[in-house]
């Protein structure tokens, strides 16, 4: 596990020392992703560098690691769990190798199969390899975008990095702000991929692989788009795979040199993945993050749930006064803007967790896969005004505008009446047009939320709602935010967050579940609950989803409202924001008009943002390594 930067030009010799430096640079940025290694590697073409976290093999896994004496160079960022029976099938056909690393086995099949590579591998990575003998560079990035992949390119020079910061370090600064990725955020809380806020710098998008030669322009392919191919098959004979599945997933994850740990909120999906874990370490630790407001914990259930499993379980609970504290810094780390409150426990069990373990397990992607979301379920409900006919629809829909917000009924005609293309985009939907339109000085009504679920929906018009919505989900919600807080708040205190949920091998067994056995009139996750009985205590079997709940909605009336005020007023996004209408959302939800909560949090993170990487409030540079002299 570790960061990666890559530099490649067409003038690399005459900015030899220069671009040195900012390899340096850009590799120090990243100091936290592997404090436990650095190393690089530079030719007239290309310079990489590298940070390392030891998970498996330290002494003969350091990077960049090279092959096929010296042909190719590799930074790989990630875990291949399949890489132990990748090898022993190269070792069949004749490949040797100098090293037990996962990362040497990419290589070696790279020069057997070139980019058919990554559909043999098991696992999550970003990696660039670069070959000297073809003066072109083969980049790829996992199924589902568990390990993050940024880059930025112009005529003459190519970046890529791990993470954000390296690229603007380089560039110095952000460049031009992306407007319409703006306006993206305000609705989904996030930046859709693979856009981000800067104009220049995007991201290779999950499942995707590329190509560039020293003197051309990117190529990116598609390898792997997750879809639902429903089958008929038996429902017993379903849950006994899904059980096996998950088993042979975990296992698989647990591949480890160093203690091995799981997040325990005490729900079925972390519930399931400590229990099957510890089959396998018996005395694996578990760590859960909660506050004092009641209602606001998961310390109790996880307490419950890891006493029915006899595993350790460390807890830790966060003060509004730390929240408030740490969230630059958090922002920082994030690279890009972030809404969901839910990342910042999750920044602070981390930190906790990485003071007994160096790898945690996790539930991501439970939901996205198997139906977990009670939005899910709303299909079901709206079921008795699907066939009416539009132009009574459409008279509903009229008199439900009419309607006060808030108003009994409203929201049920406003959801029946309207197609699913227009009023699902995801988990999360801020701020609406109407009021993106009071909100944005530049307000542009072409940028609508449609525009990033459009392409998506076109290809899913034969799966049901409730599949369609796991699909949207899946390409927007679990990689634009479920996936960036997991790996940003994991990596922020160096700590290799794993996934098993999130398996090609999991999602090829979920993939083929008809709708009705994931998401029933009362119950979400329906078939993977039955797979757990007798694996997870009954308790936690059909207990409600929380999350990571988070007080924000009492804390921005109370502890929080004069800080929230105050940074509104000092943030320098004038020129963005109609502050007279954000101060408004802001004195509504004081009083207990309306909870604006969701909304002000989306916007207050936006300025920390603007704060951190524009307005150079914070330096957080001294959490990277300090420049070093050292010949690359």
């Amino acid at each position: 596990m570790c960061g990666f930067i890559g530099y490649m030009s067409t003038n690399l010799k005459e900015q030899a020392l220069e671009k040195r430096l900012t390899t340096v640079d850009m590799t120090a940025m990243i100091t936290h992703r592997g404090p436990d290694d650095v190393g690089y590697y530079t030719d007239e073409n290309i310079h990489l560098g590298f940070r390392r976290l030891s998970i498996i093999d330290v002494e003969t896994g350091r990077q960049p690691l090279s092959y096929d004496d010296d042909r190719y160079w590799i930074t790989f960022n990630g875990e291949i769990y399949n890489y132990i029976e990748l090898k022993k099938e190269l070792e069949k056909k004749g490949y040797k190798f100098h090293t037990d690393s996962d990362t040497e086995v990419i290589l070696a099949l790279y020069s057997h199969i070139g980019t058919r590579v990554v559909n043999e591998l098991r696992g999550m990575f970003s990696f660039i390899i670069w070959d000297r003998e073809k003066k072109e560079v083969f980049g790829a990035r996992d199924h589902f975008g568990i390990k993050p992949f940024y880059y930025y390119e112009t005529d003459d020079e190519f970046y890529c990095s791990s993470e954000k910061k390296s690229i603007v370090s380089a560039i110095k600064g952000n460049g031009i702000m992306d407007l319409e990725s703006l306006h993206h955020y305000l609705t989904y809380q996030y930046v859709p991929e693979p856009q981000t806020l800067s104009k220049e710098i995007k991201r290779l998008e999950p499942g995707c692989f590329f190509t560039k030669k020293l003197e051309g322009a990117m190529v990116i392919h598609s390898f792997y788009k997750p879809t639902f191919c429903p089958t008929n098959q038996p429902f017993s004979q379903e849950v006994k795979k899904i059980q096996h599945v998950l088993r042979d997933s975990v296992a698989m994850h647990l591949r480890s040199d160093v203690p091995v740990g799981a997040f325990l909120s005490g729900g079925i999906d972390s519930s399931s993945i400590v229990a099957l874990a510890k089959e396998i370490h018996p005395r694996i630790k578990t760590f859960t993050v909660g506050f004092k407001r009641t209602g606001y914990s998961e310390i109790e259930l996880a307490q419950e749930t890891a006493a029915a499993l006899s595993v350790d379980n460390l807890h830790y609970i966060v003060t509004p006064e730390e929240f408030i504290k740490e969230l630059p810094k958090i922002v920082w780390h994030l690279d890009e803007p972030v809404a969901d409150p839910a990342l910042v426990p999750l920044y602070f069990i981390a930190r906790e967790a990485k003071k007994h373990v160096t790898v945690v397990l996790s539930g991501e992607g439970a939901d996205e896969l198997f139906g977990g979301y009670n939005i899910y379920r709303e299909p079901h409900s709206l079921k008795y005004l699907k066939h009416f006919p539009s132009s009574m629809k459409k008279g509903w829909l009229a008199l439900a505008s009419k309607l006060p917000d808030g108003a009994k009924g409203k929201s049920y005609i406003e959801r029946g009446t309207t197609n699913l293309e227009k009023r699902y985009i995801g988990n999360a939907k801020i701020f609406s047009e109407r009021e993106k339109s009071q909100l944005l000085r530049n307000y542009q009504g072409d940028w609508t939320y449609t525009n990033v679920t459009k392409e998506y929906y076109q290809t899913i018009n034969h799966l049901h709602d409730i599949q369609k919505m796991q699909y949207i989900d899946i390409h927007t919600w679990l990689r634009g935010d479920i996936l960036v807080k997991a790996d940003r708040m994991t990596m922020a205190h160096s700590l290799e967050l794993r996934v098993p949920f999130l398996d090609k091998e999991v999602y090829k067994v979920a993939s083929q579940l008809s709708h009705d056995k994931t998401v029933t009139n009362q119950q979400t996750k329906y078939i993977l609950r039955k797979a757990m009985e007798g694996i997870i205590p009954d308790s936690v079997l059909n207990r409600k989803k929380l999350g990571f709940p988070v007080p924000i909605r009492h804390w921005l009336q109370n502890e929080l409202f004069d800080w929230a005020y105050q940074l509104i007023i000092d943030s320098q996004t004038d020129h963005l924001f109609e502050k007279n209408y954000l101060l408004f959302l802001l004195s509504e939800h004081q009083r207990g008009v309306h909870d604006n909560s969701r909304k002000i949090w989306t916007v207050l993170i936006f300025m920390i943002w603007h704060q951190v990487y524009v307005e150079k409030k914070y330096n957080f540079h001294h959490l990277s390594m300090e420049r070093e002299t050292v010949v690359v």
